[in-house]
């Protein structure tokens, strides 16, 4: 969401004084526009971080994955290969010892940690195996702020033609080392800052045999009731070297209502265009991606997509929107399936494999800050407003919300769009009221509230539920 498509709506009512007489703001759409006072404004800290990623870095770590032969599920994991350096064994000690390596640069800033379980035979897992996810904890500043998680993701594991192939080589440099290595180097650069709240940097194992990983992990998540605000899924995030592909576009996909939303939820859903298929919690978590990509110069630009995943493909982050969290997953806008899942050949003058020639690193370093800049956006934002509400006891024209305050919050925006608009278009500050009256209809419109800190930070909006 671009900066400049905000256009906030001029007060008809003083703001103090309606404060201190504890009275509902109204705001009126028929007045002139002032300036824009509502957009996200770029944080010199996040953005001279932002500037820190590295290429250079992200070659040196898809290389150092691909080195490993395979990282098939089922390879081996036993300490003479980990030694050896071949297969998924070795590959998730090497990425544990980068973890550990950053923290250990920012004073043990970082807890690193291993998620392991043994996956039960399946479809594409002949016999019991050893899955584990790798991830570093950098834990929020702000006791309280600190139970809200933010999280980034990559799959480190690959394959070739064959699934069960565990000794060809499956150097998987675009799938997925490119989104290892953007989890890799967020964790590099944001550990040596702090934020309010707590982010993740995850890398999981068993995508390839069926989400097993990320499927344990969220599940984990939500059994242990996580406050998991945004999950970032990268994966195919290399930019494929080839000409038609779009660098200066990173597809981000995010699905609608969700798959497992119960009776009540699908009902709510279905009844009100204000809590419509394009206002999940995935969709706002897109939307707030794109004004990142609109306030910070991360050398690639978010195009929404407004579905789960590809079609005939899947993904980690869909492990996480069916546990409830809002999940999105950033992919390459052109895809080259002669270098996906191919044993490494040539035939007919076509090259086949997933190698690291075939990745444009820029990209996928400009990728890392997108990710980087939302991550550290989000950690560093209030806390969203709860209990949001649109008042629908009346026939009216104006429209009224109310929430419960969100602690740290200098103050709060409404919102709102048309109901065919993908993107967020006006916003109007309301200081630190926890009700308004717009002169809208609320029928004609989609209303959403964030909180905003002193600092100018903006949480995640909240569509609101409608009250009679």
């Amino acid at each position: 969401m671009a900066s400049d498509r905000f256009v906030p709506i001029p007060r008809s009512v003083p703001l103090m004084p309606a404060l201190a007489l504890g009275i509902a703001i109204i705001f009126s759409p028929l007045a002139a526009a002032r300036g824009n006072d509502s957009a996200m404004a770029a944080d010199p800290k996040i953005a001279a971080a932002l500037k820190e990623m590295s290429a250079e870095r992200i070659h040196a770590n898809v290389e150092k994955l691909v080195s490993f032969g395979t990282r098939s599920t089922l390879s081996a994991q036993d300490p003479a290969s980990i030694t050896s350096g071949r297969g998924i064994g070795a590959a998730r000690e090497w990425i544990k010892s980068e973890f550990e390596r950053y923290s250990k640069e920012c004073g043990g800033c970082l807890e690193v940690k291993t998620d392991s379980f043994t996956e039960a035979p399946a479809k594409r897992i002949p016999n019991p195996t050893q899955i584990t996810n790798v991830y570093a904890i950098l834990k929020g500043s702000d006791p309280e702020r600190a139970k809200n998680i933010v999280l980034v993701t990559g799959h480190y594991d690959s394959r070739n033609s064959d699934t069960f192939d565990i000794k060809g080589d499956a150097p998987g440099a675009n799938d997925d080392a490119s989104g290892t290595a953007v989890s890799l180097e967020c964790a590099r650069v944001l550990s040596k800052l702090k934020f309010p709240a707590t982010i993740i940097f995850l890398t999981v194992a068993g995508e390839e045999q069926g989400l097993n990983g990320s499927h344990h992990f969220a599940k984990m998540a939500r059994q242990q009731g996580w406050q998991l605000d945004a999950v970032l899924n990268n994966d195919i995030v290399g930019g494929n070297r080839n000409p038609e592909q779009d660098t200066s576009v990173v597809r981000v996909f995010s699905e609608g209502v969700p798959a497992l939303a119960d009776e009540k939820a699908q009902r709510a859903i279905h009844s009100f265009g204000g809590e419509g298929e394009s206002d999940s919690n995935s969709r706002q978590l897109a939307r707030y991606i794109a004004e990142v990509g609109g306030t910070y110069d991360a050398g690639v630009k978010p195009l929404l997509i407004f579905r789960q995943d590809r079609y005939l493909r899947g993904g980690d982050h869909s492990s996480f929107s069916q546990q409830g969290f809002a999940a999105v997953r950033f992919t390459e806008y052109r895809e080259d399936f002669n270098h996906q899942h191919q044993n490494v050949r040539t035939e007919g003058g076509v090259e086949y494999g997933d190698l690291p020639k075939f990745v444009n690193f820029d990209f996928v370093a400009a990728v890392a800050r997108l990710n980087a800049g939302t991550l550290a956006s989000l950690a560093s934002a209030p806390a969203s407003p709860s209990n949001v509400r649109i008042d629908t006891s009346k026939l009216e024209n104006d429209s009224t919300l109310h929430w419960d305050p969100a602690p740290g919050v200098t103050g709060y925006e409404v919102l709102w769009r048309a109901t065919s608009a993908p993107e967020w278009e006006h916003s109007q500050s309301v200081g630190p009221s926890t009700r308004a009256t717009l002169k809208l209809s609320k029928d004609n419109v989609i209303f959403a509230v964030r909180a905003v800190d002193n600092e100018g930070h903006r949480s995640l909006p909240v569509v609101p539920v409608p009250e009679s």
